[in-house]
């Protein structure tokens, strides 16, 4: 004989609320330690900025009591805490362009005041957003925008070029960076597209030196996508825009089809395509020449040249194992510190410590996204949450490494840390969609009626898991010896 164990799923509220205190008091005190370091007192606004901060982090807490009761616990906390510490970095940096004679020092402010956008713009995705599943209707729409967001900048009188980047629009006083919604739109789109390809996708092809290859005629997607990267690479002349998009759409494709033939296909597409680029446009091939090249003196000096990598390399190297402790380093000396190289200015001033630490929130908030991807019971969801989970990893990944020289640099800002509003917006509408999906994952499944005179246990009905491409269901029981 053997009984069903239940297992009653906890909303997670209360933990949620515990983790976000301990954000808090991190993104506070480090901004309480900024202003002692730098003024040898507490910041003046001190309250203003913790009763702000608070007041985002709580209400949206709130507002997942309310829409989203079982969303995942850890999501929320780890946003706060790396806005958070961001935001205290941006404000440090401000001391120093301030000392420095530089006007218009008030990165921290508009970053305090895109914050609150972005919050606000998180917790309306949650409010009315009821079902993940519905944005599966605009796959193709989602397609359109997407390809309409990556061109905007191209467009005469809105489009702007800075530091030879084609990336940006400008209305009114107001600069955005529109790819940034574009990696959102185009994942609504690649998840609904894959799920109802999926099956053509991973038939069978020839298997070549031991690797089982896509069938020629199934090769269009990835050569349409590595041309629209391309394409960005090239008119835009970004390729942190371009890498992204094509890495998006390849580990999706993994992700439908589990096939390491695709992944082995776009690596070789998109090296083959940066190559090329590198040889025909001499933007290309500044970049590369500054990555391989960074401590030769004619490319050091060169403008652009590798002044703003070494320094930052410098700087990293300052820091140590446990940091010069924040407000007593230099990062100020590295251009864009409050942006591009974000990284740096923390790995000075928090040292190697304090920078693993910030890159295991990273990999726990990249972890809880795959994690909602595996549990939630729609094929899209699966997909959706994967690829916006990866595209935070990748990201990291691809901003670290340029920032270390393990990789060309690519002008994309670290997730929720560096300052630039149109990033801040994206990641926490990323973040809202992953609360989203994780409160139907983790949601208990409906019991089937139970049958009469059967013990009620008997009727629950675990949550089905899925492979990531999969629309059917499986229904899972624990069953153990009575």
């Amino acid at each position: 004989m053997a009984t069903v164990s239940p297992h009653v799923a906890r909303p997670g509220r209360s933990l949620e609320l515990g983790l976000l205190l301990i954000a808090l008091v991190l993104g506070v005190g480090a901004y309480a330690l900024v202003g002692v370091a730098t003024a040898g007192s507490m910041p003046a606004d001190i309250v203003g900025y913790s009763v702000g901060l608070v007041a985002l982090a709580v209400g949206m807490h709130v507002v997942l009591r309310w829409r989203a009761p079982y969303a995942d616990p850890v999501i929320l906390p780890v946003g706060v805490a790396l806005n958070g510490i961001g935001l205290a970095m941006i404000y440090r940096l401000d001391f120093a362009y301030a000392a420095a004679g530089r006007q218009n020092a008030t990165f921290a402010e508009r970053q305090l005041s895109w914050t609150a956008i972005s919050v606000v713009a998180a917790v309306v995705v949650l409010v009315v957003l009821r079902d993940h599943r519905t944005l599966r209707r605009y796959t193709y729409t989602a397609m359109v925008a997407g390809l309409l967001l990556l061109v905007l900048p191209l467009a005469p009188g809105i489009g702007r070029t800075i530091n030879g980047a084609r990336i940006w629009i400008h209305v009114g006083p107001a600069s955005f960076q529109p790819g940034e919604l574009a990696k959102i739109v185009l994942a609504v789109f690649f998840a609904g597209y894959l799920v109802t390809n999926r099956d053509t996708l991973a038939l069978a092809g020839p298997r070549i030196l031991g690797l089982q290859l896509p069938r020629i005629r199934d090769l269009g997607p990835i050569i349409l996508a590595w041309g629209v990267s391309l394409a960005v690479l090239v008119f835009e002349r970004d390729l942190g825009t371009s890498l992204l998009f094509f890495g998006l759409f390849v580990g999706m494709l993994y992700l439908a089809t589990e096939r390491i033939s695709w992944v082995v296909i776009g690596v070789g597409l998109f090296i083959g395509g940066a190559a090329l680029a590198a040889r025909a446009f001499s933007h290309v091939a500044t970049r590369f020449d500054v990555w391989l090249h960074a401590l030769d003196d004619d490319v050091f000096n060169a403008s652009p040249g590798s002044g703003q990598l070494v320094r930052g390399l410098y700087g990293m190297a300052n820091g140590g194992l446990f940091g010069t402790g924040l407000g007593e380093g230099r990062p100020d000396l590295v251009p864009y510190a409050e942006s591009d190289f974000i990284v740096a200015s923390l790995g000075e001033e928090l040292g190697l410590t304090g920078l693993l630490a910030l890159l295991v929130l990273y990999v726990v908030l990249a972890q809880r996204g795959l994690r909602t991807a595996i549990g939630v019971r729609d094929g899209f969801g699966k997909l959706f949450a994967g690829g916006m989970s990866f595209v935070i990893a990748f990201q990291c990944f691809v901003v670290v490494g340029g920032v270390t020289r393990l990789i060309p640099l690519t002008g994309l800002t670290m997730p929720f840390l560096a300052y630039g509003g149109s990033s801040l917006l994206a990641n926490w509408i990323i973040a809202a969609l992953l609360l989203r999906i994780s409160d139907s994952a983790r949601r208990p499944a409906p019991a089937a009626d139970p049958v009469p005179g059967a013990d009620p246990a008997d009727a629950y009905a675990a949550p089905p898991v899925l492979p990531m491409g999969s629309d059917h269901a499986t229904e899972v029981i624990e069953v153990r010896p009575a």
